[in-house]
């Protein structure tokens, strides 16, 4: 069954209140498109969650500072369709710049306490425009439930405050991270990088994998472990590290000994693509 493939908010909207008056509930997995594994499986998760799913494929620029890759971010709309039948999602909303921001437009969501960390330290204007559209895609599809990955762990965490601070109705699921089978985190970024480089990538979970075994064995030095991904990752010739970063997993802020829950979360260049990765560490 292809999905029905949905252009504008007026349609998008008929269809999920028509879904509603017949006692079905919606879940809602936003996405950039080019799909991957990743992507299918929290599609699989919300068809478990919900009646119907719908799929957003859209590039949203506004989280796109000036200088990064919007403009060659991978699209193939007629394989992500496919992809989403074989998936057997429901809808896929695919709206245009115009759509989502027609001329004067001026609003925008913002968290003022999770959003300048980790990945906000070099992308200042990055979780405005995430947390702005999904916020408008939450209105426009009124999901009961919505999906997202554990890999933008930062993402989901902005998200899910987000809901809760605005009384979205909708409920966020944080799915698994999703690898390749030689460990690497499934992206559509890795798409950019050169063979060398997809190899030289995979520091990123070996240097996660060996702090999460030091963690289990009983060290809790953070500043050794910290200092000894940094060496892993910098003894690779492509690789430069933006932060590792050992966090509160519900705070952000720099883990101490309190922290029931601690997220470590990694940035890294491989040539000019900027990778993330994280590992969650329980006490």
């Amino acid at each position: 069954m292809t999905p029905k493939v949905i252009k504008t908010i007026g349609e998008m909207r008929r269809l999920s209140r028509q879904w509603r008056r017949e006692g079905q509930r919606i879940a809602l997995v936003p996405t950039m498109g080019f799909l991957h594994e990743g992507h299918l499986s929290l599609i699989r998760r919300a068809r478990k969650a919900a009646d119907k799913t719908v799929v957003s494929i859209y590039v949203n620029p506004t989280q796109f500072a000036p200088g990064e890759d919007l403009d060659k971010y991978p699209r193939d709309f007629e394989r992500d369709l496919k992809l989403c039948a074989e998936e057997r999602a429901d809808a896929v909303f695919f709206p245009e710049n115009h759509e989502m921001y027609p001329p004067g437009y001026q609003t925008y969501v913002f968290n003022e306490h999770l959003s300048d960390k980790l990945c906000g330290q070099t992308r200042p204007t990055h979780f405005k425009g995430v947390t702005t559209i999904v916020a408008k895609l939450f209105n426009i599809v009124e999901a009961d439930a919505a999906v997202f990955g554990q890999k933008d762990a930062q993402q989901a965490l902005i998200i899910r405050n987000m809901a809760r601070d605005l009384n979205f109705r909708t409920n966020i699921i944080v799915a698994p991270i999703v690898r390749e089978n030689d460990g690497l985190a499934m992206s559509s970024r890795n798409k950019y990088l050169t063979p060398d480089q997809r190899k030289q990538a995979l520091v990123l979970n070996k240097s996660l994998r060996y702090a999460e075994k030091q963690w289990q064995e009983g060290l809790r030095d953070m500043a050794r472990l910290k200092a000894d991904i940094y060496t892993m990752i910098s003894a690779r010739n492509a690789c430069r590290v933006d932060y590792i970063s050992f966090v509160d997993a519900c705070t952000l802020e720099e883990a101490d000994s309190r922290s029931p829950e601690i997220l470590l979360a990694l940035a890294v260049f491989v040539g000019t693509t900027r990778l993330i990765d994280n590992v969650l560490l329980r006490r």
